[in-house]
């Protein structure tokens, strides 16, 4: 898929090790800069101006027939998600579930609270992961999903119908993932910022 990174991971029954390949950056880029763009009420000429082009450019990215560089995208995608997060009551009913659940932007998987049970599970502190995108950690199961997420009509619709997701066992930068049953689901800030709610509803031997 892309960019290849591999890493070993170990599950807790001492399994032998699966080899997980990091994806590419993420899917659907004009897509998701489209949404993000008219849910801000900019118009392509002042994405053009931020990133330096011309807004047939702007136009090619958004249908998909083109795309920017990794860093650009990121860039155009950070510019765009600067809105500061005021949904302090959603924070902390995440934070606490007992479920294992986290919260993250739906456009560029930047995490916004998470469980108790959730920080256990990755066994990274979780301020060293909040306000930052967990895209990095994307296993080969996670990245397959999004990917698929343009066929199931998530990106053209405001509150699309929950997703399940079958995870493996894997490790990823010291970020652990267990097997199990995640659901996505789409939510909207206060702001109108599209997040999506991160639910694990049964682990997996």
């Amino acid at each position: 898929m892309g960019m290849k990174s591999p890493e070993e991971a170990m599950d807790s029954a001492g399994a032998a090790p699966v080899l997980i390949a990091m994806p590419a950056p993420l899917p659907g880029f004009g897509s998701r800069l489209r949404r993000l763009r008219r849910l801000k009420g900019w118009k392509q000429d002042s994405i053009a101006a931020l990133a330096g082009v011309n807004q047939a450019t702007v136009s090619r990215w958004e249908a998909g027939n083109i795309t920017p560089s990794e860093d650009l995208m990121h860039f155009l995608m950070q510019s765009l998600s600067q809105t500061p997060v005021r949904d302090a009551a959603l924070q902390r009913l995440v934070e606490a579930c007992t479920l294992p659940v986290h919260l993250v932007t739906d456009l560029d998987h930047v995490l916004l609270a998470a469980s108790r049970s959730k920080q256990l599970q990755w066994g990274q502190p979780v301020s060293d992961l909040l306000h930052t995108s967990l895209w990095r950690f994307a296993t080969e199961d996670i990245a397959r999903a999004e990917t698929q997420l343009q066929a199931q009509g998530w990106w053209s619709r405001d509150i699309p119908d929950p997703v399940v997701v079958q995870l493996t066992t894997a490790q990823t930068r010291g970020l652990h993932i267990r097997a199990g049953t995640m659901v996505w689901a789409r939510l909207l800030l206060a702001d109108g910022t599209p997040a999506r709610l991160c639910t694990v509803l049964e682990h997996h031997a």
